[in-house]
């Protein structure tokens, strides 16, 4: 069970370097990505220079000159994720490849023992295709996209390609605050 557990690591870290290589090859390396990236970090930090000074004492016309500067920062994160669209298809589509035979490889075998029971609606996956009741039994599907989201984020800080603290402080993610919030 050790030997797979680690094998798993492994192929996690092998595929994670993969994904990055193959977006390095069709989004990192080009004019319009790096134009696009430069753009977002000069406007994130204007952006949050802007927002120091001022702070919590805006004027009307410093608050509408904050919101235009979050529109533009709000637009060149929406055309940056759609350059990286192509190398989310390619990764996306190799990794689907690359899932499908390691998961043939390790189907109905036990590769870790979970130090707790998961919750009911991810049982399904931590336990696919093992035979028994033991839900502390982890099978390969959920090791290897623990260890993939997990080792992937740090692969991309390690390679320089995560984005930097002021962007993802400005929204450019999911979670990041609403681009109106100084209304």
């Amino acid at each position: 069970m050790w030997g797979d557990t680690l094998l798993i690591v492994f192929i996690s870290i092998c595929t994670a370097f993969l994904g990055e290589g193959l977006t390095w090859l069709l989004v990192y390396r080009t004019d319009k990505y790096q134009k696009l990236k430069g753009e977002v970090e000069k406007q994130s930090k204007k952006l949050e220079r802007r927002k120091e000074i001022h702070g919590d004492s805006l004027d009307k016309q410093h608050k509408k000159k904050i919101e235009r500067d979050e529109e533009r920062l709000k637009n060149n994160n929406r055309d940056l994720s759609l350059v990286k669209m192509k190398s989310m298809f390619a990764t996306g589509f190799a990794f689907t490849a690359l899932l499908s035979m390691f998961n043939s490889i390790f189907d109905g075998r036990v590769v870790a023992r979970l130090p707790f029971v998961p919750i009911s609606w991810i049982q399904g996956l931590s336990h696919r295709n093992l035979p028994g009741d033991d839900y502390t039994e982890c099978s390969f599907i959920f090791l290897y996209i623990l260890c993939t989201m997990s080792i992937r984020q740090n692969i991309q800080k390690m390679l320089g390609f995560a984005p930097s603290r002021a962007a993802s402080k400005q929204g450019g993610g999911l979670f990041g605050p609403a681009p109106g919030q100084f209304k």
